[in-house]
């Protein structure tokens, strides 16, 4: 399978790798590549039993229908994501094809898994990219027609120099559902620390990302403070109250430089980073002081 090379986000640096060798182009020294996992590792198993064919489960089922196989459940955001996966079920048998759900967490799985077991004529096959996934997607069809796992997971793997403050998981996945892609789209995000992670996605949206990460835009304004303060900046950045700011630094969700910040009174400057995990990054622009003294800040903000 060919790869195409972009530039990436400035957030994520220099690179996405593929878990296997794959043909790289080269694009101001970063690599993007991708490969569409099939039996890239066996799947995340939903019961004890393995197959060696990566399949993390089989269910083979006898009738029901689908109200009484929803009894039991409580959570009414996993009825229905459970109800949606029995009826794509019943439309992918009744029709003899293979129909792929998006990812879904642990209880949505557990539960669909439990009640396809009950309907006749049906396979379902739980795939996440490698054995501990806990996001996975479920292939679903006759017993007749699936007979193989289909290809419905890819892996980025995004490397670069993150020696200075490894990206935690929220800046891997603000950057990623900055560009529009929905969060059910996305598996498993595995953290390498220094070596960046280990992204799973539906294969479809494999040349959006990339191309969106590229094109990641800006936007660029000023703010009039009377610091320079972590806590005011960040806070107008992101435009957020400083309270709230001051609760992200508290938990070390702020980092400047991708160093964690502990004190509210950091002073920036110009080129300085601020992350927020789940927020994104913004950069400090020109500072120029007023006639007041108080200090006009460009802000750049990436979207």
């Amino acid at each position: 399978m060919a790869a195409t090379g972009y530039t990436t986000l400035s957030m994520l640096r220099n690179a996405l790798r593929s878990f296997f060798p794959l043909r790289h182009t080269h694009v101001n020294n970063s690599i993007i590549c991708c490969k569409t996992l099939r039996s890239f590792l066996p799947s995340t198993h939903l019961n004890s039993s393995e197959t060696s064919s990566g399949m993390c489960h089989l269910a083979q089922a006898i009738k029901g229908d689908a109200d009484p196989l929803l009894k039991g459940m409580s959570d009414r955001s996993t009825i229905e994501a459970v109800k949606h996966i029995l009826e794509m079920a019943k439309r992918a048998s009744k029709r003899r094809e293979v129909l792929h759900t998006d990812f879904h967490t642990p209880p949505v799985l557990k539960e669909s898994m439990l009640a396809l077991e009950k309907l006749a004529d049906i396979k379902a096959v739980a795939q996440g990219g490698y054995p501990q996934a806990e996001r996975c997607r479920l292939s679903v069809g006759h017993s007749e027609v699936l007979t193989t796992d289909p290809d419905i997971v890819a892996a980025l793997r995004i490397t670069g120099n993150f020696g200075f403050q490894p990206c935690s998981h929220g800046d891997f996945l603000g950057a990623i559902l900055g560009t529009g892609i929905a969060r059910e789209k996305l598996g498993d995000i595995i953290l390498q620390g220094e070596k960046g992670a280990q992204v799973l996605i539906v294969p479809e949206l494999v040349d959006f990302l990339v191309s969106s990460l590229e094109k990641m835009p800006t936007t660029s304004f000023k703010t009039i403070e009377q610091s320079l303060r972590v806590d005011a900046l960040a806070s107008a950045g992101f435009k957020i109250s400083r309270s709230k700011l001051v609760d992200l630094i508290r938990n070390d969700d702020v980092r400047v430089n991708w160093t964690t910040v502990t004190k509210n009174g950091t002073t920036l400057k110009t080129g300085d980073v601020v992350s927020v995990s789940g927020k994104g990054r913004l950069k400090i622009g020109e500072i120029t002081m007023t006639r007041k003294g108080k200090y006009a800040v460009e802000l750049i903000r990436y979207l």
